[in-house]
């Protein structure tokens, strides 16, 4: 789909820049690192030590979230049903070629991959695996009707670079597969995807930063629909919006993006977002961040 540039991060661990987009996979502090935090930690997966999940990776990439979800299931004997949408094959591709990527995970992992990239699905006793290639927001209705995600990993390219994953015609579609007890994991924490989410239904959590630091106050969001509060008193991963958080769904920041027909150019849904912005009455973002001391790029919006 895209020239790919390979991209050494600074845990050690290889990355790719899409030309295209103009946007790294991953964060430059770590691909791995990023997958851990943002990803593996959240889904709290010894819930399902010796038992059955079902996940939807959507925006599979270079593969990272899903590697490191079979690599601890592998660990704990659990059985997963597991679907991915995606719409370039090159990252997998890659994956599969760097040797220091496969020495990361169990090397049933590579295994899996392998069967994923030649005959797009994967099945033994454990692990029964499909991956969509295509545009997500069609390959979404190639997944069973009634299949429903106890986890739900999101990992598209920036709303702002790829806004046709985070509208709210697709996301409304996402959380239909959603178990009402799943959790929905993205590493954005822009106040559109969001809200968004909220206004669907789904109670919204902020994943916790791994040290303080203006410039980053969340890694990310977890959205359930149902969530037992005493749970949350025993997660370390996340937690409920901050005050500050709360106030930038109130601003021109958390306005959603839009696709009505499933079938809008990036350019289109952006212009349209950026026209209601200009006609709304909702507090500026630049006065959010400025309360906040928080710089543009902080904002994620």
């Amino acid at each position: 789909m895209s020239e790919l540039i390979e991209v050494l991060t600074k845990d050690g661990s290889y990355s790719l820049r899409s030309v295209f987009f103009q946007e790294n996979f991953h964060s430059l502090l770590g691909a791995l690192e990023e997958t851990k935090i943002k990803f593996t930690a959240p889904s709290d997966l010894q819930r399902f030590k010796g038992k059955s999940l079902d996940v939807l990776d959507i925006c599979f990439g270079l593969g990272y979230n899903s590697a490191s979800l079979y690599n601890e299931l592998i660990k704990q004997k659990s059985y997963l049903n597991w679907y991915a949408l995606e719409i370039d094959k090159k990252p997998l591709e890659y994956s599969l070629r760097k040797k220091a990527f496969k020495k990361l995970w169990a090397p049933k992992v590579k295994r899996i991959f392998d069967s994923l990239y030649q005959n797009d699905c994967f099945e033994d006793q454990f692990f029964n695996c499909k991956i969509l290639w295509g545009d997500a927001r069609e390959k979404i209705n190639v997944i069973p009707a009634d299949n429903r995600f106890d986890l739900i990993y999101l990992d598209g390219f920036s709303p702002q670079k790829c806004p046709q994953v985070w509208t709210i015609e697709f996301l409304s579609k996402v959380t239909q597969k959603l178990n009402p007890q799943g959790y929905l994991i993205t590493y954005t924490s822009s106040a559109a995807v969001r809200k968004t989410l909220r206004n669907l239904g789904l109670k919204i959590f902020t994943i916790k930063p791994n040290f303080n630091s203006r410039t980053s106050w969340s890694q990310g969001t977890v959205a359930i629909a149902k969530f037992d509060k005493k749970k949350l008193k025993s997660n370390f991963n996340f937690d409920k919006l901050s005050v500050m958080e709360e106030e930038h769904l109130l601003t021109k920041a958390s306005i959603p993006y839009r696709d009505q027909d499933l079938n809008s150019c990036a350019e289109d849904i952006i212009r349209q977002r950026l026209d209601e912005q200009l006609l709304s009455n909702l507090l500026s973002t630049k006065k959010w961040r400025e309360k906040w001391g928080m710089t543009k790029l902080a904002s994620k919006s």
